[in-house]
């Protein structure tokens, strides 16, 4: 296969979700440790970084998704999953409602001009990077990263 071939890294049936989760992943973390800085220095405009890399992880964690299910869709034809598979659908949706629900809470505080945001949120962010982590290292025995596959 050549490297260079757009249209077979376009059309491989399941190169896309491999790719593509690597932007939210990153967007996330960046995302929760900007909010943590923003919260001990106290400074808006870390608040507004964080807000907004959250913003980029809530939007393209969609695409990862439904990249994700076409996966299944076409390697297994929509078996019914189970093992580690499973783990990694649940996990990966658990993930995904976790980012979308930390940009939620920013949205609300910003939408509502105050300064203060829910003390839980750095805690329920924290608990999303772990189940993240624990998604993609589910997904990496999937693709053979870390072990055989």
């Amino acid at each position: 296969m050549n490297p260079f071939d757009l249209r077979a890294a376009l059309l491989a049936r399941h190169a896309q979700h491999v790719v593509l989760i690597h932007f939210p992943i990153a967007l996330f973390i960046a995302g929760v440790i900007f909010d943590f800085l923003s919260q001990s220095a106290k400074r808006r405009a870390l608040r507004a970084v964080a807000y907004y890399n959250l913003l980029g992880a809530a939007i393209s964690v969609v695409p990862v998704v439904v990249t994700g299910l076409l996966a299944w869709q076409f390697q297994l034809e929509g078996q019914k999953l189970k093992g580690i598979l499973l783990m990694h659908l649940v996990l990966g949706s658990t993930s995904a409602v976790l980012i979308w629900i930390s940009w939620g809470l920013q949205l609300r505080a910003q939408r509502l001009s105050t300064e203060r945001l829910p003390g839980f949120r750095l805690a329920l962010e924290t608990v999303a990077v772990a189940v993240i982590a624990l998604t993609g290292h589910l997904g990496g025995f999937l693709s053979g990263v870390n072990g055989p596959n």
